[in-house]
């Protein structure tokens, strides 16, 4: 029995708390969570908290802005019921997708230079701004807002100096210097023969436009969920295989990411190598660049070949996705090939992936991903896809998703959690949860 522990669960995985609490052997808390009329979400606790270390149990899956929000409330609750210690146990972190600016592989557009000052160049990678400067040219016709010009300005000036006397010369110098011919202002004409005196028209304001590949604005959600947690009264954070593990970056607080892989690598090495011949017959593949150092983790660890899909998107539209060219580096053909990933949303990629590697001639395809959120019509279209089969772990519920996909199988990671919460509450190391071998 574990002393001064107490588990709650939110609602966006109930199961997931009861196989934790079962692996503890101690009984879940007793905690009230629904909503008002209204939408506003509602926390109450049952149980005492005072000086006990609390663990909350909310996954990132599902309504995701309801359990975020129902999380916060029930840390704050916690904090304010004088808990000693408060861990966000969040096997999927939500809006870890987020995490910073989107990255922009074509970088900085360079600036685009006259044509009488650049000759046939059309760019230049000067970083000095078009303004005037010292020993520079002079800006040429530069509205100030109101349509008038620097020389309509001169000639403003110009009047004003004839009435004065002394500062005559002066003036005519400025002029001549734009004109050639000083004199033919002081008769009411302008070189190109309009009248000095008549209003002139003003000049159109500029077309200005947003550059490509720049937004006007873009929220940094991973900084943001961050700051929430830990100003709600989060003292530490257990996850499970961040999309981005820059995440850890943005807390004050511990932050605990469990690897999932240990389970994906025992799985093959129990399931798929022994029923297709051996290592030799298969081949770890990783679906993109992102997620080599995963798959190349578990190829070394299983003493099987790697395999790498490049994928370069070039989208006609920001928002397209779609017509991105996959090629693979490595050979499948006649072999098992094993996709690895930490996350399947729509499933777009892996069974892309898929299609791709039965292209290329291999004659079993599987998909291991540790967090299976499969949204929208992702369970359609792996149902309809090249891939054999389909692993995923509980870090969201799959109930629902395994009515509707034959080919899925679930892998239990309450007892992963379960240990790493018995050793932060001892005080034990768990460094041996992130060693791979």
């Amino acid at each position: 029995m574990v002393r001064n522990l107490v588990v709650f669960g939110g609602s966006s995985h109930p199961q997931l708390t009861e196989n934790i609490c079962t692996h503890l052997g101690i009984p879940a808390s007793n905690i009230v969570l629904n909503k008002f009329a209204n939408g506003e979400t509602r926390v109450e606790i049952g149980d005492s908290v005072r000086d006990k270390d609390v663990y909350i149990v909310q996954s990132g899956g599902g309504k995701v802005n309801d359990h975020l929000m129902e999380l916060l409330i029930t840390l704050s609750a916690c904090k304010t019921a004088s808990a000693r210690r408060v861990t966000a146990v969040l096997p999927l972190f939500p809006y870890s997708r987020q995490s910073d600016l989107p990255y922009n592989k074509v970088g900085a557009p360079l600036a685009r230079m006259p044509a009488k000052l650049d000759g046939d160049q059309d760019y230049t990678f000067n970083s000095r701004p078009a303004s005037p400067y010292p020993g520079g040219p002079e800006s040429q016709g530069v509205n100030n807002g109101n349509g008038a010009s620097s020389l309509q300005r001169k000639l403003n000036g110009l009047s004003l100096s004839k009435k004065s006397g002394p500062r005559r010369k002066d003036t005519l110098d400025s002029v001549q210097s734009d004109t050639g011919s000083a004199e033919s202002y002081f008769e009411g004409e302008t070189p190109n023969g309009a009248s000095a005196t008549s209003n002139p028209q003003p000049a159109a304001p500029p077309q200005m436009s947003v550059q490509k590949g720049y937004k006007q604005w873009v929220a940094q959600a991973g900084t943001l969920v961050a700051d929430l947690l830990t100003c709600a009264g989060a003292d530490h954070v257990i996850t499970m295989d961040l999309h981005d593990p820059q995440y850890q970056g943005f807390f004050d607080i511990p932050v605990d990411n469990l690897y999932g892989r240990h389970m994906l690598k025992k799985y093959i090495q129990q399931q798929i190598i022994p029923k297709h011949g051996g290592p030799d017959n298969c081949v770890i593949v990783s679906p993109d660049a992102g997620g080599a150092k995963r798959a190349t983790n578990i190829a070394d660890a299983l003493n099987t070949d790697f395999a790498l899909i490049h994928k370069e998107r070039r989208p006609t539209q920001v928002s397209d996705r779609q017509n991105a060219t996959m090629l693979l580096v490595g050979e499948v053909r006649n072999r098992t090939a094993i996709l690895v990933d930490d996350l399947a949303d729509t499933s777009n990629t892996i069974t892309r992936a898929a299609k791709l590697l039965k292209k290329e001639g291999a004659h079993t395809v599987y998909a291991l991903v540790t967090h299976g959120v499969f949204s929208g019509d992702a369970v359609e279209r792996i149902n309809a896809s090249a891939l054999d089969k389909v692993i995923t772990t509980n870090s969201v519920p799959q109930e629902e998703h395994l009515r509707g996909c034959p080919k899925l199988e679930v892998l239990e990671i309450g007892n992963v959690f379960a240990e790493a919460i018995r050793r932060v509450h001892h005080g034990e190391s768990i460094s041996v949860l992130f060693q791979y071998d």
